[in-house]
């Protein structure tokens, strides 16, 4: 499976963007970076600069029917940035068109906020997007990871680093799920 890690040009919190990147690794699976920009983002260790990635494909190049499932780590600023993008916008919201799984950590469903795609969904964020999540139709829970399938696709949410573990299990599975419905 080909996966899509969306990123702005810099704020991504590096750990929520490495974890998620192994775990597709480790699956045998395909990790691409996707950015607003071509180049380099750079990431972040909360406030503090951290390492740089190199961008896979840029989004005015990059298209949601090319890819299997995509990732949005968090950062404060990284999907601020990305929401102010309607390319950014238009990508994520071509996963839910196509029915394909997102998951999404942290702040990173501010993305899917703009995207207006949490209506009548489950899901949990980090605690101060949980005004914006309700707000915009969603159902926002506190738990370590949600997987809500009650929409055109499969969306796993989880709240902050410290949840990448059962993050990462869950989108495993879900990947690992529809890449055997691929091959059957």
């Amino acid at each position: 499976m080909r996966i899509a890690f969306l990123v702005a040009p810099q704020g991504v919190e590096q750990i929520e963007l490495t974890d998620p990147w192994q775990a597709v690794l480790d699956a045998s699976h395909t990790p691409k970076l996707v950015s607003t920009k071509p180049g380099h983002i750079q990431a972040f260790h909360h406030l503090d600069k951290a390492d740089t990635f190199v961008v896979d494909e840029d989004l005015d190049h990059a298209r949601a029917e090319d890819f299997d499932a995509l990732i949005l780590p968090g950062g404060v600023a990284n999907p601020d940035f990305l929401r102010l993008d309607t390319r950014a916008v238009e990508f994520a919201k071509g996963f839910f068109a196509a029915g394909r799984p997102v998951a999404a950590i942290c702040h990173a469903p501010w993305l899917l906020v703009e995207a207006d795609v949490v209506r009548g969904r489950t899901l949990t964020s980090w605690p101060s997007l949980r005004t914006d999540i309700r707000n915009a139709g969603g159902t926002w829970v506190d738990e370590r990871v949600v997987v809500c399938t009650d929409g055109p696709n499969t969306l796993i949410t989880s709240r902050r680093p410290g949840d990448l573990k059962p993050f990462c299990a869950a989108f495993g599975e879900e990947f690992a799920k529809d890449a055997q419905e691929q091959e059957g």
